[in-house]
């Protein structure tokens, strides 16, 4: 900890008493004439100031950087201020009632008023402003929450400073003919215009910024995330601003007015995602830190490696065209010993615990920590990351969790089941700045509930809830280990877990040596593929680091040597990437694929999937799991003088878990197996999935999600939750499967792979296969159809009646495939009939028809948009409409599938700069 040394206050009586009487003011009024504006630059007073007058500085041209275009600046803008009266004065009467603090700026503080001194050589520098909310007001958020980065300057021209925003989005070289037009085009937007209040002998200006803290500033608001309608000045007060030597922190709160929405909330109280009552106040956080004289020399983005990236357009490259360059997001680490293989870096990486941490899961925390020691090791640095506890008020009463300069482990008083990793990087060069990990206190419910759900048949010590501290906090290392590669730079890789066989995620040798997934930013929670026969030990059920988070963060941070630019390290770069070829689990997904996409074309590249190498064969040995799991759900949740509540999420819990791995085996029909590759590289990057595992996948389907799920009713456990529910919870589960199996993309994938491939497995096929099963019942006309069948029959109808006539509207050449596959059931229907005896199933069959006419009719009045019922929900997905009952309708809403409802990070988020 650095310990700082404060300016104390300079009270010079005698000029100020002098200075008085020249004006016929009090010092205090000279001030309050200044914070009000009445006082300005032209005033006397300043005529008499033997300091210079400021020159306009040179504006110095960064690496890269749009070239500054100077404008004629807008009508002068007073500063606002507190006092009443004016005077005019001196530097030496400024400083004379002045608390100042020594810094990158010098700061005043005269009463509510903030004075900024700029240095004369910090005028046209870039810094980063980072503004943060240190303390939520309920409802809106919590302590920690990013409200925006932006890259600032301050520049002084005809007696005035201005606080300029500065993108990066495009660039040039300053030294090509281009670059003016460039500037042209990307002229600076001004913040703030700030009138010279003086300047000191030196010729630094001194600018009054009260009221870039004390109003609202559009660029700095949190007004959208509060959802508020305005802010009270009145009701706002700075806390506290200490100048550092590299940045400047100001703590300050902030009243707002909330929106219309809770205006019209009975009691005033907002719904979700905004301030309660008709106000809230908050502290909000700002550190505008120096960026580096040097920007860090920038690394350029490979798709093969999964990283974050920054990207601009840079019209000075020898090209045809404006080409996009992107610039990978990482810390700066420099050898200590350039020289040497393995050396201590300069600066290490340093994460603080918040305090605010259970002391239980501090020592987790810190190892999640040193977990990525050995993938630095990899590439050249040791001892490259380090975990430390955030220091006391004592120690250091200048430490803020909020200052841009600590990168921090969060823990957050949310019931949100999530965890992130956020970071903050210099647009020049790709650097992380700033990086907090947070992680929500409910997320430990999320962890819980999953490890029971997926592998507690094969761990004794997840059979009773809660888990022991110990199982607990080996899940919050590896959560932590996982938003920690996002803070340094690392994306998900949903390709990692289909790089390992069945075979191998069931050998216990080889997963203790390698894990169950190659990286640990994937999406491969636990390793439910794993059988009890197997004897996995308990700790490698759980994701490690592994071979590609090595490959990835030595690829990203390890030297290039002779390299003097970007450029100068693509050839060793590739090098490196073209280690996939040889050892294909350090690939990275394609660029084409999305990580939110619950019905991705790669089958490979599922969230939540592991061994997905064969999905189909995954998903068998993890449905016998889920089977063995339901068997434990009564015993596991049972707690003296506790309610059911237990017993219902971790329910539910499981029959998410069905439908989720399930929907695995869906995206292998139509699938399309990928590899990133880039040209000079051999093979093809696509290359659709076997006809015999498609058509494999779907029969797996027809036996297994639209079949009766005979483990989920269990009367004994239903009985205990609730009066009804099960059967509109199975008929949406099937319906969430039926509408991921007839995705109008999957299906159009198949039309253009039959057509390049008139032997692959068409959509014609796929249809008359479904048909075949879902319908089984009509080739034995007596036999009764229950009602979980006849609700897979509707199903089926409805998801077709969607793709024709509701919002999925289907292309001509499927939607002729539809409709003759209803003509076709309509007619096996039509035969059926005279032999159905059961009065259910006849009534059933004979709604099957009419309902079919409808559909074909496009004169039809349909109604759509009904809710989904049921508390079907489970780990990241949100309850829908109200619990079941007799008289609910069942309807599935396509709008709003309850199973693929995503939360707001990591664990089903799309993470996170």
């Amino acid at each position: 900890m650095r310990s700082k040394s404060r300016a104390t206050s300079t009270w010079l009586l005698a000029v100020a008493s002098v200075s008085a009487l020249v004006v016929g003011a009090s010092a205090q009024e000279i001030v309050r004439g200044v914070s009000q504006g009445v006082v300005t630059p032209d005033s006397p007073i300043f005529a008499q100031d033997p300091a210079p007058a400021p020159q306009e500085p040179e504006t110095p041209a960064p690496v890269p950087a749009p070239a500054a275009n100077p404008a004629t600046p807008p009508a002068q803008q007073a500063p606002t201020g507190r006092g009443r009266g004016f005077a005019q004065r001196t530097y030496a009467q400024l400083l004379a009632e002045a608390k100042t603090d020594e810094g990158i700026f010098k700061v005043h503080r005269v009463g509510d008023n903030i004075y900024f001194e700029i240095p004369k050589a910090q005028l046209g520098r870039d810094f980063l402003w980072v503004t943060q909310i240190k303390r939520n007001t309920l409802g809106a958020g919590y302590g920690g929450q990013a409200v925006t980065s932006r890259v600032v300057r301050w520049e002084l021209s005809n007696q005035r400073v201005f606080l300029k925003t500065i993108d990066y989005d495009v660039t040039a070289d300053p030294s090509k003919p281009i670059a003016q037009a460039v500037a042209d085009s990307n002229n600076p937007a001004i913040v703030r215009a700030f009138a010279l209040v003086v300047a000191n002998p030196n010729g630094d200006p001194v600018i009054d910024v009260t009221s870039l803290f004390l109003s609202e500033v559009t660029e700095f608001s949190p007004r959208q995330s509060l959802g508020a309608r305005g802010m009270d000045q009145s009701r706002s007060y700075l806390e506290k601003v200490v100048s550092f030597p590299q940045n400047i922190n100001v703590q300050v709160t902030q009243t707002y007015t909330a929106g219309a929405a809770a205006d019209a909330a009975p009691g005033g109280g907002r719904g979700r995602g905004g301030m309660r009552g008709s106000s809230g106040t908050i502290v909000l956080f700002h550190s505008l830190v120096e960026l580096p004289e040097h920007p860090m020399t920038p690394r350029l983005y490979d798709s093969r490696v999964g990283y974050f990236a920054d990207a601009l357009y840079d019209y000075s490259r020898e090209e045809p065209r404006a080409v996009q360059r992107a610039f990978i997001n990482r810390y700066r680490l420099e050898k200590k010993d350039p020289g040497a293989a393995l050396s201590d870096p300069v600066k290490p990486i340093v994460y603080y615990v918040d305090p605010a941490t259970p002391t239980k899961f501090v020592p987790w925390i810190k190892k999640a920590v040193e977990d990525w020691q050995p993938a630095f090791e990899a590439a050249g640095f040791s001892h490259a990351i380090v975990a430390k506890d955030a220091p006391t008020r004592e120690e250091d009463p200048d430490w803020d969790a909020e200052d841009v300069r600590y990168s921090v482990i969060r823990w957050l008083p949310s019931t949100t089941e999530n965890a992130s990793g956020p970071h903050v990087s210099d647009p020049r060069s790709g650097e992380i700045l700033d990086a907090d990990i947070q992680l929500y206190h409910n997320v430990q419910n999320l962890a819980a509930m999953w490890y029971f759900t997926q592998v507690g048949a094969l761990d004794p010590q997840a059979q009773k809830l809660p888990l022991p501290d110990p199982l607990m906090g080996r899940l919050i290392e590896f959560i932590v280990a996982h938003e920690l590669g996002h803070t340094l730079g690392l994306r998900h890789n949903m390709k990692a877990s289909s790089l390992y066989t069945v075979e191998q995620v069931r050998d216990k040798a080889f997963v203790k040596l390698n894990g169950h997934t190659p990286s640990i930013m994937d999406y491969a929670r636990f390793n439910y593929v794993a059988q009890p026969e197997d004897g996995i030990a308990v700790e490698d059920l759980i994701p490690k680091i592994g071979a590609y988070d090595r490959f990835a963060i030595r690829w990203g941070y390890a030297p290039v040597s002779n390299a003097k630019t970007a450029d100068d390290e693509r050839p060793t770069l590739d090098t490196w990437a073209r280690e996939q070829e040889k050892n294909p689990t350090l690939r990275f997904m394609t660029s084409e694929e999305s990580e939110g996409d619950p019905f991705p074309f790669d089958p490979g590249e599922q969230r939540e999937a592991v061994g997905d190498s064969d999905p189909t064969r995954a998903t068998a040995l993890g449905l016998k799991n889920l089977r063995r799991v339901a068997t434990l759900l009564i015993p596991a949740t049972a707690r003296a003088t506790e309610p059911y509540d237990d017993l219902f999420e971790a329910y539910t819990r499981v029959v998410t878990q069905w439908r989720l791995e399930l929907g695995h085996v869906a995206n292998v029909v139509g699938g399309m197996d990928s590899r990133e590759l880039y040209s000079g590289q051999t093979g093809v990057r696509f290359t659709p999935v076997p006809k015999a595992k498609q058509a494999g996948a779907v029969q797996f389907l027809l036996d297994n999600a639209f079949t009766t799920p005979s483990f989920l009713i269990q009367p004994d456990l239903l009985r205990r939750i609730e009066p009804t529910g099960v059967v509109a919870r199975v008929r949406i589960a099937q319906n969430s499967l039926m509408n991921a199996l007839l995705q109008n993309s999957r299906l159009d994938r198949m039309v253009e792979q039959s057509a390049v491939d008139p032997a692959a497995y068409s959509p014609l096929q796929l249809l008359t296969d479904l048909r075949a099963g879902i319908w089984r019942e009509l080739t034995t006309p007596a036999a009764a159809i229950d009602i979980y069948r006849r609700n897979v029959q509707r199903v089926y109808l409805d998801t077709i009646d969607n793709r024709l006539n509701g919002a999925a509207v289907s292309t001509d050449e499927v939607r002729a495939l539809f409709r003759g596959e209803l003509r076709a059931v309509d007619q096996q229907v039509a035969r059926a009939l005279p032999a159905v005896t059961d009065t259910m199933t006849r009534r059933h069959l004979q709604d099957v028809r009419e309902t079919i006419a409808n559909t074909l009719d496009p004169r039809a009045m349909r109604v759509r948009g009904a809710p989904a019922i049921g508390r079907v929900g489970g780990a990241g997905v949100a309850d829908v409409g109200e619990p079941p009952s007799a008289s609910s309708s069942t309807r599935y809403d396509y709008d709003h599938d309850p199973f693929l409802t995503p939360t707001t990070d990591c664990w089903t988020d799309f993470s996170m700069k």
